[in-house]
């Protein structure tokens, strides 16, 4: 996300198989219009379920497993996805064969768009992917496609995923973040010292633009 450079620096920690990341974006996009402020948003990897298998899981059967979710509670919590993402012009599309995926690839891919300026359209580009379409976004394929989908080079993006460019990277950036207390996401970092834990809202992102705001004005 290119933006002027006196812009508000904004970090942001997440993983593509996040629903509450997305949220959190959205929330946030809200609030910088509804400010008239600009940002120069930086995304961070965070992998969710670093240990998941290449065939990944039923996403249902996953969430139960690791935060022992019923399936009233599970049906309720799509909705209520789904129904905030709509408000915020995001479309969920849950299904019960929708499966959790590893994301290091993704993130590895990420880190290669972002030599291109290129790593936020990518990043919102893999929450489409995942979330509307239900896409493996483990799948080297669905991500050099994904990667060809907002114009940057699919050959390339095949080479990146076929080799084991940027592994050192991500991980160090990964390791970087835990050290820093970052243990969930999304997790928002203003001006290089503001942490703002989860997907707080229109009116507290929008408060917490304002505060710093007047910080930097004063």
């Amino acid at each position: 996300m290119v933006q002027e450079a006196s812009s508000l620096r904004i970090d942001i920690v997440s993983d593509v198989v996040c629903p509450w990341c997305i949220i959190g974006y959205k929330q946030l996009e809200q609030a910088l219009r509804e400010t008239g402020q600009t940002a120069d948003i930086h995304w961070h990897p965070f992998e969710l379920n670093p240990q998941m298998g290449e065939e990944g899981e039923n996403l249902r059967e996953h969430i139960a497993a690791k935060y022992g979710t019923t399936l009233e509670e599970s049906v309720k919590a799509r909705a209520k996805l789904t129904a905030l993402g709509a408000e915020l012009g995001f479309s969920f599309d849950y299904a019960d064969d929708m499966r959790m995926q590893n994301t290091f690839r993704a993130h590895r891919l990420l880190h290669w768009a972002d030599q291109f300026g290129r790593a936020h359209d990518l990043k919102m580009a893999l929450f489409e992917a995942f979330f509307t379409h239900r896409c493996n976004v483990n799948d080297p394929g669905v991500l050099a496609q994904t990667a060809a989908a907002i114009g940057l080079d699919a050959d390339e993006a095949g080479e990146v995923l076929r080799s084991e460019a940027f592994t050192e990277e991500v991980r160090n950036a990964e390791t970087f973040w835990v050290s820093r207390g970052i243990h969930g996401v999304p997790a928002m970092i203003f001006d290089r010292q503001h942490l703002v834990s989860g997907a707080q809202g229109v009116a507290n992102y929008t408060a917490v633009l304002r505060h710093l705001a007047e910080n930097r004005a004063a």
